[in-house]
């Protein structure tokens, strides 16, 4: 019988592992922080506020958080080489978070933007950010997990932020504007908000992200159409599916009484299955349709209803803070 080889207890596997880790997270870092500044705004009452923010694509424009800016109107940009730039507010969205402001002078060139669509639960992600104050800090961690919602408001109007990112990577005060960075080094979300102890969340960057910044960078404000309902994913029943070919559709859990949604016969309960002729699986494939072209118009709307199928047309109107 042969002798068995002696274990390996040199902890070469286990260093093996952390040193592609290591070299994961050190290369974004290198790879990121110099497009991430520190941020410190001034409203003009002289209050002020201080965060975050990231070098987009755009002539000096940077992408930090709606609650970072406030009211505030210009403020200072310091970059990890120590250049700074005098910056001024170009517009804020308080409904999803998202702000621009634009540098009146030099920046470093813009990070690379991903899209939080092709995210996965437990997939690496490295934060960017200057909590506390300490410019340029990085900390790392997983996607904990997606789709989840984060409660926004302007004025009276109400809003939640879908498929928000939840990561356990280390997120403080003066982090909010910060990068999410996937291991390519892709902006994936803007860190927004310590939720709890181990738990941080981060505004994605895909399409609807894309369009806001668009609006504001345009229009300095985002014009959005409103429906007056309250949604949640969910999926079809086992014939439904096998029937339309799809999974999922989203499940209204609430309308709100004299809404456009109401008005055209939405009812809780009903399974949204399409929305401008396009299926509807998730909270973002609804909220993409509801930017300023879809203001007033004919939105048709299907539903599966106590086993049938309802045709119903609403038509949108202005969002409104107040």
């Amino acid at each position: 019988m042969g002798v068995l080889p002696e274990p390996d207890t040199s902890g070469s596997v286990d260093e093996r592992a952390l040193d592609a880790y290591s070299q994961v997270v050190t290369a974004v870092a290198a790879e990121l922080t110099p497009h991430v500044a520190a941020l410190q705004v001034t409203a003009p009452d002289g209050s002020g506020g201080a965060g975050s923010a990231v070098v987009v694509p755009g002539d000096g424009l940077l992408l930090t958080n709606a609650h970072v800016v406030g009211r505030s109107r210009a403020g200072r940009a310091v970059f990890a080489d120590g250049s700074e730039a005098g910056v001024d507010v170009v517009g804020a969205d308080p409904l999803s978070d998202l702000a621009v402001v634009r540098a009146r002078g030099a920046t470093p060139p813009p990070a690379q933007l991903g899209d939080a669509a092709t995210l996965r639960v437990g997939q690496l992600v490295v934060a960017v950010g200057n909590p506390l104050g300490l410019a340029g800090s990085v900390t790392a961690g997983v996607v904990s997990g997606l789709g989840r919602s984060l409660p926004t408001r302007d004025g009276r109007t109400a809003r939640v932020v879908e498929d928000v990112i939840q990561t356990d990577a280390a997120l403080n005060p003066g982090n909010s504007g910060g990068a999410l960075a996937d291991s390519a080094g892709r902006v994936v979300g803007v860190n927004t908000a310590v939720a709890g102890w181990g738990l941080g969340l981060a505004v994605p960057v895909n399409d609807t992200t894309r369009r806001i910044v668009d609006a504001l960078v345009r229009d300095g404000r985002v014009r959005r159409a409103y429906l007056g309902l309250v949604s949640t994913p969910a999926p079809l029943p086992a014939a439904l599916a096998e029937r339309t070919g799809r999974r999922r559709g989203l499940r209204i859990v609430d309308v709100v009484p004299g809404s456009p949604a109401d008005r055209a016969g939405l009812k809780a309960g009903d399974l949204v299955l399409e929305a401008g002729r396009r299926p509807v699986a998730e909270a973002q494939s609804l909220q993409r349709l509801l930017f300023d072209e879809a203001i007033g118009r004919p939105l048709p709307v299907t539903v599966h209803r106590r086993g049938a199928m309802v045709d119903v047309i609403t038509v949108p109107t202005e969002l409104t803070g107040g």
